[in-house]
């Protein structure tokens, strides 16, 4: 355990499973509390299987076995009551938030022209929009600390376009938006905003495409990426390096900065 984040305390949007779950026990190894929220149940689109209220539960458990503190949330990002009061029990319990991981997301496939208008709003509002939300209510209480770090789960498509996942490339772009158009406006409080952009990952959201398209994991992969380095996505625990790095001290002079984690893919 490092002493840099213990005592500290990071919101996680998007929790229970994948990159977030793995973020949330990361920073729990090092001491830090953890504020997780997420939606806990499945949603009509994408119709792959979501989290659900046993997995935070669980998440709650394994955070608190390694001697961590948890505030779990069941909500949805996109609900306005919903999030601002996970801020408010988060600072209620734990004095401050230190650190936001904006990870919620969902991805599924559709040229352009064939999405349906619910299926767009569904994507820009749950990786975009809920974004921005979040931030909209953990902002004043950095503002008041004069320091805080604001990290953007974006991805390789916000940095380029991508084949049938044209909602998908939007939203993860706009985050950038976001990152760049925040850096500025934060600054003179001492708080610093980063979007990283991970390559495809390993985590539970893979299979569900993969379900969806008939497929495997390995080939969604591939399709979603082909990165330069021989591998076919990154793990959960490089995301959760990135973000430590990002978080710590080591990067305090980075900010409006675009983090990328591509093993080579964007360089092809």
């Amino acid at each position: 355990m490092s002493a840099e984040f213990n005592g500290k305390t990071i919101l996680i949007t998007g929790a229970a499973k994948g990159q977030g779950r793995a973020v949330a026990l990361g920073f729990a190894k090092e001491g830090a509390n953890i504020i997780a929220f997420d939606l806990g149940q499945k949603i009509p689109y994408p119709a792959y299987n979501r989290s659900s209220n046993e997995d935070l539960e669980k998440l709650k458990e394994d955070i608190e076995a390694l001697g961590a503190k948890a505030v779990i949330y069941a909500g949805d990002i996109r609900n306005e009551e919903d999030v601002k009061e996970a801020v408010e029990r988060g600072i209620k319990e734990f004095g401050s938030i230190d650190i936001l991981f904006s990870n919620a997301g969902i991805a599924a496939y559709g040229y352009s022209w064939e999405l349906t208008s619910q299926q767009f709003d569904a994507v820009i509002d749950i990786n975009f929009k809920g974004g921005w939300l979040i931030s909209k209510y953990v902002i004043p209480h950095m503002i008041e600390k004069k320091s805080g770090v604001i990290i953007y789960n974006s991805s390789i498509a916000g940095l380029r376009g991508m084949n049938r996942m044209s909602h998908y490339a939007s939203s993860k772009h706009a985050l950038v938006g976001l990152t760049r158009s925040q850096a500025i406006e934060l600054a003179p409080y001492g708080i610093r905003v980063v979007s990283l952009h991970p390559t495809g990952v390993n985590t539970p959201m893979n299979d569900g495409l993969a379900e969806l398209e008939g497929t495997t994991p390995e080939e969604i992969a591939e399709r979603s990426a082909g990165n330069l380095l021989p591998v076919p996505w990154i793990e959960t625990e490089d995301v959760v390096e990135s973000v430590k790095f990002i978080a710590s001290k080591k990067a305090r002079y980075m900010t409006g900065n675009q983090f990328v984690l591509d093993a080579g893919l964007l360089t092809r």
